[in-house]
């Protein structure tokens, strides 16, 4: 049955974690939802892992649903935060809730690319990392207008943070409304292609290219928000890891439709390459 924890970072920052545990899961798959989404709109995923006997813990975003504090101009925070002190709290939350069961990084879009980076920045954490839907948010890896369109808003969000003092998602129809730090560090790799050190003391890009565990990465084609320069782009920076990619189409969804949020709804063939990735990593390791 779902249930859900409380958790509190070190600096005061709490949201629930939700839980969904099988009797018989040996693998659990914690979640990092995509940019300004709640936790809970990933329930069905999580109840399909659990049918596979797949635990899973979903992470929710500071300043998003069930967070207990709200982005405004007195309260700001960037990767840093989230990758230092909200999810190692959720992670170490997860495994003393669930005794004996292995986990996996994962996200889609904005949280694929934390888990990249998380999973990289404490090798040995997790059993490896996976990511749908996602990819490397560098404006030159989105084709034609896109790519235009995506280089001119890093110049358009500072302006609109000085304004309001924070980044209005939910008034220019992206994201949520987001700190003014975590909007930047991702601005920054739209201009730059690269990660900063987000984690003191650590390089993210070196990081990332030494990774050597188990590499998930799930591509749907109709995604206009990753496409597969983006998507490459991200685990080109992992070349050292061992990668599968899996990519599905429209025609491996009852809806005719495989977008960056479609799967949310139908997540069977995500479950489904989900489950035969960690069933590799299992026999890997027995």
């Amino acid at each position: 049955m779902p249930k859900s924890i409380r958790v509190c970072s070190a600096d005061g920052a709490a949201a629930e974690l939700g839980l969904i545990v099988p009797a018989s899961a040996r693998y659990g798959v914690f979640w990092l939802p995509a940019l300004g989404v709640s936790a809970h709109h990933y329930q069905k995923f999580a109840m399909e892992l659990a049918e596979a006997g797949i635990a899973s813990a979903r992470h929710e975003w500071r300043g998003t649903g069930s967070s207990a504090i709200r982005a405004s101009r007195s309260c700001d925070w960037g990767y840093r935060e989230l990758l230092e002190l909200d999810m190692p709290a959720s992670i170490a939350a997860a495994q003393a809730a669930c005794p004996g069961v292995r986990w996996v990084i994962a996200g889609h879009s904005l949280g694929g690319q934390l888990a990249c980076l998380f999973a990289a920045l404490n090798p040995g954490t997790v059993d490896g990392v996976a990511f749908v839907a996602s990819g490397i948010p560098y404006w030159r890896t989105f084709g034609g207008t896109s790519g235009y369109l995506l280089r001119m808003v890093p110049l358009l969000i500072p302006a609109a943070m000085a304004l309001w003092g924070y980044y209005p998602g939910k008034r220019l129809g992206f994201a949520g409304n987001e700190a003014r730090r975590l909007m930047s560090d991702w601005a920054r790799t739209v201009r730059h292609g690269q990660y900063a050190n987000h984690a003191h003391g650590l390089d993210s890009e070196s990081a990332l290219a030494t990774f050597t565990s188990p590499l998930l990465g799930v591509r749907l084609t109709g995604d206009r928000l990753g496409p597969e320069a983006s998507f490459d782009g991200l685990l080109d920076k992992m070349r050292k890891a061992t990668i599968e990619r899996v990519v599905l189409s429209a025609a491996d969804f009852p809806s005719g439709t495989a977008n960056h949020f479609s799967w949310m709804k139908e997540p069977a063939p995500v479950v489904a390459a989900m489950v035969r990735w960690l069933q590799a990593i299992e026999t890997s390791k027995s």
